[in-house]
């Protein structure tokens, strides 16, 4: 079919809406944060309202890490060049996987139970392969991809696995392309010094150090191709300091914090946007902002893909997750 895709165009002149854009992977990620008791008590995540969030949330140590997998996920669906061109070079350069960069965002929910919405099935044809980088014919993704999630439900399970997918249940994202429909098993961390290895998985997604060598390089000894993204003045920058903003915003009773707390205008500015619509569901804030975020900095062409609808927004990546679920604890 013809989708739009849409590309950015021009480096980031607003930083208010640079913001935003990633403000709402985080508050996706803080939603799927908060503990099931939670949830049911307030009748559901639909109804949770963006003020009862200072009151039902908790922060956890794997939050930051939660959020930053979204974000990244959320990146790739924006175009955002600094990260597109970082996975291009990755893909190409390290797996032979050339095209558009592509995400597959793998959704376990705190329950601990992976569910795969219906529909992302059709995503995935009968023709996708997972690239492991060992030898061997690659495996066909759609038909091992229940397996895997049961395998991240049961521990049992995961020694039925084929050897070389065995530790593909640690996926956070497949990364690839619909047109060579070739796709590479992903892990994402905040913290480099967390990054394991695992049958499977082929990329591992990581902040750039300050200070320290930014190359894309293989560590052989893991089996990862390593994707430090940029920092300073760029994506990584961007998300701690929206992280910031989100975080100070639900400490402060879902109200503009002190200046003090947060100093920066640009940052006050997207707290105020965030306390005009204290009122209203989290997920229905998520939809509001999201033609806050950065419109003119997009340019849109058509190509062919497959795509899976998601709330109704039409993206160029591909989603394997359920509506907003829950998430117990980290893999």
């Amino acid at each position: 079919m013809d989708i739009n895709i849409e590309a950015q165009r021009s480096p980031v002149a607003d930083e208010v809406q640079a913001l935003i854009a990633v403000v709402i992977p985080i508050l996706q990620g803080v939603v799927h944060a908060l503990k099931v008791e939670a949830v049911e008590d307030a009748g559901g995540l639909n109804k949770i309202l963006l003020r009862q969030l200072s009151r039902i949330y908790r922060p956890g140590d794997g939050d930051c890490g939660i959020c930053f997998e979204y974000a990244v996920h959320e990146a790739v669906a924006a175009g955002n060049p600094a990260v597109l061109e970082r996975l291009e070079t990755a893909l190409q350069q390290h797996c032979r996987i050339r095209g558009v960069p592509q995400s597959i965002l793998f959704g376990a929910e705190k329950t601990g139970t992976v569910q795969l919405i219906e529909t992302a099935r059709d995503v995935l044809t009968d023709n996708s392969r997972l690239l492991s980088g060992y030898r061997g014919h690659p495996v066909k993704l759609k038909g091992h991809i229940d397996q895997v999630a049961a395998a991240f439900r049961r521990s049992a399970l995961r020694n039925s696995l084929p050897l070389s997918i065995s530790g593909l249940w640690k996926a956070d994202l497949f990364l690839g392309s619909s047109g060579p429909d070739h796709w590479v098993g992903t892990t994402v961390k905040i913290n480099p010094r967390h990054l394991e290895g695992a049958k499977g998985l082929r990329l591992a997604i990581v902040p750039s150090q300050q200070g320290r060598n930014d190359r894309i390089e293989r560590d052989d000894a893991k089996n990862l191709v390593v994707v430090p993204l940029p920092y300073d003045g760029d994506f990584v920058e961007v998300f701690y300091q929206s992280w910031q903003i989100v975080q100070q915003f639900i400490a402060a009773d879902a109200k503009v914090p002190k200046e003090v707390f947060l100093p920066r205008p640009a940052d006050r500015q997207v707290a105020r946007f965030l306390e005009e619509r204290r009122a209203f569901p989290v997920l229905d804030v998520i939809e509001a902002l999201r033609p806050m975020a950065q419109p003119e900095l997009l340019v849109t062409d058509q190509h062919k893909a497959a795509v899976h609808m998601r709330r109704g927004d039409e993206t160029n990546t591909l989603l394997i997750a359920p509506k907003p679920t829950i998430r117990r604890a980290r893999k």
